[in-house]
């Protein structure tokens, strides 16, 4: 292995003994918190679904114009959008195919797999034009050849599931939390924590990162009752994992920052005008961005070469 391959093997190995046991009420007594805090919003939110995911918490938590904007909107398959997805179904086929196999056959496999299903994504891959298709390829393979180089080759008994689902629904699916963690190692045994959850990031970092991670956290703890003994950001352009322990203590912070998110977002579906702004890099991207005045403002100056963050 590379020196950056195994620095991050390293870090994600724990033998039996180090492993963290929690106590096994955890996940019940998280599971009823959750409830406690978001009942009094029943009445409030209407008919619709309140679907919380680390994107709506990262969002409401920061500008919540955007947060509505994209609330609001349409989603539609584009080439940021489909790139995760490709890069994750190529990585996955290591498995099968071996971790020596070129990146970019990797891609090619992943996007006919994925064009040949009954969906969305394979309905806007046979419709996209040549140049969207060649800068898909170009833009995945550059994720699974930097995944490829810094992170070690994914072994079978480390029980790999790559964007595996992960949903814990509320007052009959009136509410519901959702998630899709990059990549999960591991599992638990015999109430011993034993899982990884890890998330891949082409970008910088960003605090919000951890934020996610510890989303994802609760979400397997309430699932499974044992949460997970490790969470990580592999960035992938520094060839770099940073991990954090979990903790009861984590897991609280996620589940009380998660509720908080869920009373902005009830609160700003019945009052859109209470919406606040606020400017940051994400104004790359956001739908609104041309005519939000302080959006603009900020980013006519900053220095772009500063930044290098994905969403």
């Amino acid at each position: 292995m590379t020196p950056a391959q195994q620095a991050t093997l390293d870090l994600l190995g724990a033998v039996p003994s180090d492993r963290p046991t929690f106590d096994p009420r955890l996940g019940e007594q998280l599971s009823l918190e959750l409830q406690r805090g978001l009942a009094p919003l029943i009445e409030q939110m209407g008919p619709r679904t309140l679907w919380l995911s680390k994107r709506g918490l990262d969002l409401v938590h920061g500008c919540q114009a955007r947060y509505l904007a994209d609330d609001r909107a349409e989603f539609a398959w584009s080439v940021p959008a489909a790139r995760g997805t490709v890069a994750h179904k190529a990585i996955e086929l290591t498995l099968g195919l071996g971790h020596d196999t070129p990146p970019l056959t990797l891609v090619e496999e992943a996007l006919a797999s994925l064009q040949s299903r009954d969906n969305g994504l394979a309905d806007w891959l046979h419709r996209c034009d040549d140049h969207e298709r060649a800068d898909l390829l170009a833009s995945a393979n550059a994720v699974v050849a930097a995944f490829a180089e810094t992170f070690p080759p994914l072994d079978r008994k480390w029980r790999p599931v790559l964007e595996g689902s992960l949903r814990h629904e509320l007052f009959d699916g009136v509410i519901v939390l959702s998630g899709k963690p990059d990549l999960t190692l591991g599992q638990p045994r015999d109430g011993v924590s034993g899982k990884v959850i890890i998330d891949f990031k082409s970008g910088g970092s960003s605090s919000a990162h951890l934020a996610d991670l510890r989303f994802y956290a609760l979400l397997d703890t309430l699932r499974s009752g044992v949460p997970p003994r490790l969470v990580a950001t592999h960035y992938l352009s520094q060839g770099k994992l940073q991990p954090e322990e979990v903790t009861t203590g984590s897991l609280e912070a996620a589940l009380d920052r998660t509720i908080a998110a869920a009373h902005k977002m009830v609160a700003l579906r019945n009052e859109p005008g209470t919406a606040t702004t606020t400017p940051s890099w994400a104004c790359r991207w956001c739908p609104v961005s041309d005519g939000c005045e302080p959006g603009m403002a900020w980013l006519a100056g900053v220095d772009e070469d500063r930044f290098d963050l994905d969403e």
